[in-house]
């Protein structure tokens, strides 16, 4: 990333000047003011480390000047300049012009013109020259008053650490509190499930939500989720007792989830074919003593170990319970639901959230996605993803419904469009790896999408050539890129798009409503406008921590220093504020990857590695973005196999490595720790080679022309160089997932299914299948 932060928004050709006159009582020492200087690029650039193009001596060529701006005191900076000075003198003058993009010039020169920001002292004033095209004339005034600021400090406290005292200027703080914020808007007192009932009153027999063939009133779902509220009232519920929905995403879910609400429980979805381990230790952390769930939904749940009652739906419509409004009071700040994401130490987190982060995030999905009466929403994502709740509700606060998407239309894509074409949805929201596909689709077969008028992107970071790709097609649908987390109630960033943006990089948007987000530096303090930092959140949206995990809560949560009794998330994301006031994300600087909109803790996956027998150390690396990959060490070989398998006794499906590899024993950088970039690079190499098991080489090579058919799109899909597609491969052993077997079935025309990738996974044999279509 470049030094100086691009600051305008009218990029123009040329240079300007900015001059300040300098105060009386500041040093005009060069040391000084390069010591200054430093400290200006280090908050600019969010690096500790900065190398200046510094000026010895008057009309000298600039020369780097590599200095370290850490936490010590101003005069340890001080003296490290002295030694870098000595060390410029020792070398003498440089032959060769450089180009740095910042130079410092203590003694007034004017330098190269090229240069993005050149800053001079003479006398009495500050110069800065800056080129037109990075930066505008506000962003070279704060620049310049970076440096006024970092002098005052030398001067007042020349034994304060220079890292942790802030450079902004009262105007400035105050912008990028308030000014930056989400506006403000009032929220009615009342509920998501109370503002759903208002619904059912004012029109019951609307068709509030559809599931294939069958559909429910608005006064049948009410009705039923009534039922259901009571009998677990009925159990002994109490205010915020936690009650776990073990069921798949049909009608029945939908129901339970609103009575869970209606009856002042917390909601926590647990999917069915989770293992029974991790659906044990889920139910344990939350303190979960009640269980709903229904018939086909309890294959692991019946193996968990743990001592929750469990209520069969049917049980409980059987016992007839009345199906008026239940009338339970719950309070804004009330508990609404847990939902658990990867942890770091090994073991699941349960990031709780409020009834008013929950009522805030429906309300901005009305609003920004254009959610109205009538209005069809799909619902797609899975129970565990946390999207998946305002998908299920947000309809039917305004008269709209919800069309509940099967997981086996979604893994179909024809299916999957032809679903959401015939079901009319208005708004739909998908992972970006899975509009990669349904893009596929409709670029292979086009087809009219006359009802969609937005499509929600979120999950992961969305790349700027998938934008082009989406308005190349459907120019008149808008994109919404979605941001946010499970701790601050999902989403807090909409950047809603009707084009493709300028920008490089997709941005985040702006934050939505009653919502505040700060880019901040290890302190706390925010950091300067366009800088990069830590994102963190104040406001409605932040959640109570983490349940009955209080160590994990006090890393991550905090009070908010700036408004008192408002909580605080650290997000561990790493972001900037660009100049039209919206938020770009820079990645993530921990272990936490996200994959297929899934957030996943490579440290939990590396210690379930750690618990299979035989493994005396392990490794997980991400490949492509979209692949995980692990390394084992061990006394003996083991296979591969077994350790996946033993894995997904204790980790989801999407948290299992497609591969994993044996060595004796793991890189280590010069410090000790795992060479994580050696790994990856090494997973690279295994997979281009096929794992040297002579993939694509002499009789392992695709022989017929439906093989090397296949091979082809193999390679397309996997980002696998073809020549190293063997004919024996397996699709799944190579990094193939589910939603690749999806791309697989378009790239090949549609030749091939799901299900047969699925039951022919073997190169050779689902060639084959294209040699005997009837087989399919």
């Amino acid at each position: 990333m470049e030094t100086i932060p691009k600051w305008t928004l009218d990029p123009v050709p040329g240079t300007a000047e900015y001059e300040v006159p300098l105060p009386d009582g500041l040093s005009r020492e060069p040391s000084a003011l390069l010591a200054a200087h430093a400290r200006v690029l280090a908050a600019l650039s969010g690096e500790r480390e900065v190398t200046v193009g510094y000026v010895a001596a008057k009309g000298e060529r600039p020369r780097p000047c590599p200095l370290t701006v850490g936490t010590s005191s101003w005069h340890d900076l001080l003296d490290q300049i002295r030694e870098a000075g000595a060390d410029l003198a020792a070398q003498g003058a440089e032959d060769e012009p450089a180009a740095f993009e910042t130079v410092l010039d203590p003694h007034g020169g004017r330098g190269p013109e090229d240069t993005v920001l050149h800053v001079a002292f003479e006398e009495h004033t500050l110069r800065l020259r800056y080129r037109t095209d990075v930066l505008d004339a506000d962003a070279a005034a704060r620049i310049a008053g970076y440096h006024l600021t970092v002098l005052a400090q030398l001067a007042v406290d020349p034994d304060a650490e220079p890292g942790r005292q802030s450079l902004l200027s009262d105007d400035e703080l105050r912008f990028q509190l308030d000014g930056l914020a989400g506006p403000h808007r009032e929220l009615p007192d009342r509920r998501v499930h109370e503002l759903f009932e208002a619904r059912v009153l004012a029109h019951p027999d609307a068709v509030a939500a559809v599931q294939g063939d069958q559909e429910w009133s608005y006064q049948e779902l009410n009705s039923r989720a009534n039922q259901l509220g009571r009998a677990l009232l009925t159990r002994g519920l109490r205010r915020e007792d936690v009650v776990a929905v073990v069921m798949e995403r049909d009608l029945d879910w939908m129901a339970a989830v609103l009575a869970v609400l209606k009856a002042g429980g917390v909601y926590l979805p647990i999917e069915p074919h989770f293992p029974a381990e991790r659906i044990a230790a889920t139910l344990a952390r939350a303190g979960c003593e009640l269980v709903l769930t229904e018939d086909g939904s309890t294959a692991t749940l019946d193996g968990a170990d743990t001592d929750a009652r469990v209520l069969h739906v049917d049980t409980a419509y059987a016992e007839n319970h009345p199906d008026s409004d239940l009338g339970v009071p719950v309070s804004a700040g009330q508990l609404a639901y847990i939902y658990f994401t990867s942890g770091s130490t090994g073991e699941p987190k349960g990031a709780m959230c409020e009834h008013a982060g929950f009522l805030n995030h429906v309300h901005a999905k009305l609003d920004d996605l254009g959610v109205g009466e009538g209005q069809v929403v799909a619902q797609t994502a899975p129970q565990c993803f946390d999207i998946s709740l305002w998908q299920l509700v947000s309809a039917l606060l305004v008269g709209g419904r919800t069309l509940l998407v099967a997981q086996e239309v979604i893994l179909d894509v024809p299916r999957f469009v032809d679903t959401i074409t015939g079901g009319r949805v208005n708004v739909l929201q998908v992972v970006p790896s899975y509009l990669e596909a349904v893009l596929a689709e409709l670029e292979q077969r086009p087809r009219e999408l006359p009802d969609l008028h937005c499509v929600s992107v979120t999950g992961e970071a969305v790349k700027k050539e998938l934008v082009e790709r989406w308005f190349a097609a459907e120019p008149g649908i808008r994109l919404v890129n979605a941001y946010g987390l499970t701790e601050t109630s999902d989403d807090t960033n909409h950047e809603v798009m009707s084009r493709v943006p300028d920008q490089d990089r997709v941005p985040l948007g702006r934050p939505v409503a009653n919502v505040r987000v700060y880019v901040v530096d290890e302190d706390l303090s925010p950091v300067p406008l366009g800088a990069p930092g830590e994102i963190v959140f104040s406001g409605v949206c932040v959640g109570r921590g983490y349940v009955n995990d209080p160590d994990r809560t006090r890393a991550a949560f905090t009070t908010d220093p700036y408004r008192p009794g408002e909580r605080l998330y650290r997000s561990g994301d790493h972001g900037r504020w660009l100049p039209d006031g919206k938020l770009e994300f820079l990645g993530r600087r921990d272990s936490q990857v996200k994959i297929r909109g899934f957030r996943i803790e490579i440290g939990e996956i590396e210690n379930a590695l750690l618990r299979v027998p035989g493994v005396r150390d392990g490794a997980v690396v991400v490949v492509g973005g979209t692949r995980l990959v692990a390394f084992c060490a061990g006394s003996a070989r083991f296979d591969s196999g077994a350790v996946r398998e033993r894995l997904a006794v204790s980790l989801p499906a999407y948290m299992v490595p497609s591969a994993v590899h044996w060595r004796e024993s793991l890189p280590l950088t010069a410090n000790g720790k795992t060479d994580r970039k050696t790994l990856t690079g090494l997973a690279g190499e295994l997979d281009a080679s096929g794992n040297g098991s002579g993939a694509g080489r002499g009789t392992h090579a695709p022989g017929t022309a439906s093989e090397r058919r296949v091979a082809a799109a193999w390679a397309q899909v996997l980002g696998i160089p073809g020549d190293r597609i063997g004919r024996r491969d397996h699709f799944f052993d190579r990094g193939g997932t589910s939603l690749a077997a999806v791309k697989l079935a378009i790239a090949l025309d549609r030749a091939i299914t799901l299900k047969d990738v699925t039951r022919h996974p073997v190169l050779a044999d689902l060639a084959g299948l294209l040699d005997t279509p009837a087989a399919s």
